[in-house]
C-alpha cells in the first residue's frame, strides 16, 4: 500500500476520509439512538436538546489544544489517542435517558476527545498534501463526515429497531477500535526536509513541523534545531482568519441543527417514520459527499489551470454554496412532503458542501504551518455554533408548543430553518469582503 504506484500520501488521505466518516457515524448515531430512547421515555425537546448540545461543550474546549497538541507531538499521535478515548466510552457507558448526568458526562468525555481529532488530521494533511492537491485531498477528507452521516441514517434506524439504543454505542465502539488498528499499523510521520527527495514526492510542506521543532537552515549550511513560535496574536487579529471563523461558525450552525433535529423534523413536523422512509433519508448527507468531492475537483481545476487565482476560486464556491444553501433552508418548511423536505435539506447541505471548497481550505493558503491551529480556533467557533443551534432550536419547539403550536405546521420550525438560512447570506458577504487566497504566514 505504501509502493509508488500508490504513493503513501494517498493512503494517509483514505485514512483520514475513513477518520471522519466513522466520526459522524457516532454523532448521527448518539442522535438517532438518544431521540428514540428519550421519544420512549417521555423527554421534553428542551432536554433533548441540552442532552444534544452537551457533546459540543466538550468539543469547543479541546479545538484549540487539539491544534496545538498535534503541533508539538504530531497529529498522528494526537489522532489515534483521541479515538481512542471515544470508543472507549461509547463501549461501557449505559443509553438511559434517565441517568442525565452520565449521559452528560459520557458526551462530554465524547465531544473532548473528538475535537482533538480534526486540528489532527488537518495538521497531518498539510504536512503530507502538496499545495496543488488540497482542494481535492481536503474535500475527499472531509467527505468522509457526510458519507458517514449518510450511512448512519441508513442503517442505525434499523440497528435500534431490532437491537436497541443501546446496541448503536457497541457498534461505533467497535468501528472506532477498527479504525485506530488500522492507524496504528499504517500511518507514518512525512519524510524530513533532509530527506533530498522528499520534496520531489510531492510529500507537502516538509519544513511543517511536527514535534514541536522545526530544521531551519543557517548561513553556514548547517541545519539546526529551533522550536516554532506562534503568531498567536497576528492570527487572532487577523481579518482573513476571521473570515474563515465566521463562515466555520454558519456552517457547523446549519449542519449540527440538521443532524440533530431533521430525525425529529420527519417524526414530529411531517409525521413520517425515519424506518419507513429506506435509502431516501441517506441522501442528504449523501449529497454532501459528493458535493463535496466536486468542489474540490473544481477548486484545483481553476487554480491549476490558471482560469482563477486562488483567492477568486475560493470566493467563488464560498458565496455560490451558502447563497443557495441559504434559499433551500429558508423554504425547508413550507414543504409539507417527505419528498420535498428531503429535496430542501439534500439541496441546502450539498451546496454548504460545496462552500467548504472555499472557506475551509482557506487557513491551509494562508498559513500551512499553523494549519492545525487555526483549524482549531475555526472549529471552536464551529462548536459553539452547535451548542447554541442545537440547544435554541430545542427551545424555539418548546416555546412553539406552549404558544398553543402544533409542531406540524410550518409556522413551528420557520424560525428554525430561517435562523442559519440568514446566517449563510451574512458570511457569504464576510468571505467576499475579508478573505484572501495569499500566503500571509511564514
Amino acid at each position: 500500500m505504501g509502493s509508488s504506484r500508490f504513493p503513501k500520501r494517498f493512503l494517509i488521505v483514505l485514512l483520514t476520509f475513513i477518520c471522519t466518516s466513522v466520526c459522524y457515524i457516532e454523532r448521527v448515531g448518539f442522535s438517532i439512538a438518544y431521540t428514540a430512547a428519550a421519544d420512549a421515555a417521555g423527554v421534553s425537546q428542551t432536554s433533548k436538546g441540552v442532552i444534544l448540545s452537551t457533546f459540543f461543550y466538550g468539543y469547543a474546549c479541546s479545538q484549540v489544544p487539539g491544534g496545538w497538541a498535534a503541533q508539538k507531538i504530531g497529529g498522528r499521535r494526537v489522532l489515534l489517542l483521541s479515538f481512542l478515548l471515544w470508543s472507549l466510552t461509547c463501549a461501557f457507558v449505559p443509553l438511559d435517558p434517565n441517568r442525565t448526568m452520565v449521559l452528560v458526562i459520557a458526551r462530554l468525555l465524547v465531544g473532548v476527545a473528538q475535537g482533538f481529532i480534526f486540528p489532527s488530521i488537518h495538521t497531518v494533511l498539510a504536512q503530507w498534501v502538496p499545495p496543488h492537491e488540497r482542494s481535492r485531498s481536503v474535500s475527499f477528507t472531509t467527505s468522509g463526515m457526510y458519507l458517514g452521516a449518510a450511512t448512519g441514517m441508513l442503517m442505525l434506524p434499523s440497528l435500534v429497531k431490532y437491537r436497541g439504543p443501546q446496541s448503536v454505542f457497541l457498534a461505533e465502539a467497535a468501528l472506532g477500535a477498527m479504525w485506530s488498528l488500522l492507524w496504528f499499523s499504517y500511518a507514518v510521520d512525512p519524510p524530513r526536509s533532509e530527506h533530498p527527495k522528499a520534496t520531489a514526492s510531492g510529500f507537502g510542506e516538509s519544513q511543517l513541523p511536527t514535534k514541536g521543532s522545526s530544521k531551519m537552515k543557517v548561513d553556514t549550511g548547517v541545519h539546526s534545531t529551533k522550536s516554532p513560535t506562534i503568531p498567536w496574536k497576528r492570527i487572532v487579529m487577523s481579518l482573513p482568519v476571521w473570515a474563515i471563523v465566521v463562515n466555520y461558525f454558519t456552517f457547523d450552525y446549519a449542519l449540527y441543527m440538521l443532524m440533530n433535529w431533521l430525525p425529529t423534523y420527519f417524526e414530529l413536523g411531517l409525521e413520517i417514520s425515519l424506518q419507513e422512509m429506506g435509502f431516501s433519508k441517506m441522501m442528504p448527507y449523501f449529497n454532501m459527499f459528493i458535493f463535496s468531492n466536486i468542489g474540490g475537483v473544481i477548486a484545483d481545476h481553476l487554480v491549476t489551470r490558471r482560469i482563477l487565482s486562488i483567492t477568486k476560486t475560493r470566493k467563488l464556491l464560498n458565496t455560490v454554496g451558502f447563497v443557495v444553501a441559504s434559499l433551500a433552508l429558508m423554504a425547508l418548511p413550507y414543504f409539507r412532503t417527505s419528498g420535498g423536505a428531503l429535496f430542501c435539506s439534500s439541496v441546502a447541505l450539498g451546496f454548504l458542501a460545496l462552500g467548504r471548497s472555499g472557506f475551509a481550505v482557506n487557513y491551509m493558503d494562508i498559513a500551512p504551518r499553523y494549519a492545525g491551529i487555526i483549524m482549531g480556533i475555526s472549529n471552536t467557533a464551529g462548536t459553539l455554533a452547535g451548542i447554541v443551534g442545537v440547544d435554541l432550536t430545542g427551545r424555539l419547539l418548546e416555546a412553539a408548543k406552549d404558544a398553543q403550536l402544533d409542531l406540524t405546521s410550518p409556522e413551528s420550525w420557520t424560525a428554525v430553518f430561517c435562523i442559519p438560512g440568514l446566517l449563510c447570506i451574512f458570511s457569504s458577504f464576510v468571505f467576499l469582503a475579508l478573505s484572501t487566497g495569499e500566503r500571509i504566514f511564514d
